[in-house]
């Protein structure tokens, strides 16, 4: 399990985009276009938009540390030093 909260971020990217639903509601809500979310793929400011996403919608939270094998509190913690 990567420590580092980019990596976290990254893999929780990964799992956001997965299901196309919850992908296009990400987008809806942070502003995105694939295009800056492309272009922005190392900026820990796009990362940590990720990781807020989780956060505010406890749902997908838990299922996403499920789906990567952590603790929820490591998102939340990832996405606290990324701001």
């Amino acid at each position: 399990m990567p420590a580092d909260p980019m990596a976290i971020a990254l893999r929780a990217l990964v799992w956001v985009l997965s299901d196309e639903t919850r992908a296009d509601r990400f987008l809806a809500l942070t502003g995105m276009t694939p295009d800056a979310l492309r272009e922005g793929i190392s900026d820990p400011v796009i990362l940590g938009a990720v990781l807020e996403f989780l956060a505010n919608h406890e749902t997908d939270l838990v299922a996403a540390a499920a789906a990567l094998d952590i603790a929820p509190e490591t998102l939340a913690a990832a996405w606290e030093k990324l701001q």
